[in-house]
């Protein structure tokens, strides 16, 4: 679903996957922040063996299992998912995002660090500017800055979320630096768990 389908937010979590021994081992980290304070409230760590090939275009097949099992350790189920990761911007119209939010029914909005299909206009240089991000004649996502003169975040929906809603929760959860605060600490604990593992 592709437009505003929730109620108040007052949860927003964010995850982080990555691999280990060469791609045989998912890990997945999640974090619940409450909103809109974005104070940490809980957290989930997962492994499990990696199931399913790298394909690209499709890697959504391949860390969901691990973020699956994470969201399933939380004590608080949130109210929205900030996925580090494409949703609709996507070849496929199917992301990481896409694929959580349709898994789990939670509301879902991509956050990717770069893009991977469409092209766009000028973005402005403050704070909140965005422009629309175009693939085949669609709107499939947009460049948001979400610092002055920083480079920019690549926003689309995930699941029961509307673009221009998705921006501003976006905007809501980024504090001092370039990544959202769901983002942010979803990857420190993805990485205190992997020094503790190694």
């Amino acid at each position: 679903m592709r437009q505003d389908d929730f109620k108040q937010v007052e949860t927003v979590a964010g995850l982080d996957v990555g691999f280990e021994e060469e791609g045989k081992v998912t890990r997945a980290a999640v974090v619940v922040l409450r909103f809109p304070d974005l104070a940490p409230l809980d957290r989930a760590l997962a492994k499990r063996p990696t199931s399913f090939p790298y394909i690209p275009g499709l890697l959504s097949f391949r860390e969901t299992p691990a973020v699956l099992d994470a969201l399933a350790k939380l004590r608080i189920e949130p109210d929205l998912l900030l996925c580090d990761g494409q949703g609709y911007a996507h070849p496929r119209r199917f992301g990481l995002a896409c694929h959580l939010g349709l898994l789990t029914g939670l509301p879902s909005i991509g956050v990717a660090k770069s893009r991977l299909i469409g092209e766009h206009g000028v973005l402005g240089e403050k704070k909140g500017a965005h422009t629309w991000l175009w693939h085949d004649g669609e709107i499939i996502g947009a460049l948001l800055r979400t610092r002055a003169r920083v480079q920019p975040v690549y926003v689309s929906i995930g699941h029961r979320v509307g673009l221009e809603t998705a921006l501003d929760y976006v905007l809501a959860c980024t504090t001092r630096y370039r990544l959202p605060e769901t983002t942010r600490q979803a990857h420190r604990l993805a990485s205190e768990m992997k020094s503790v593992s190694s």
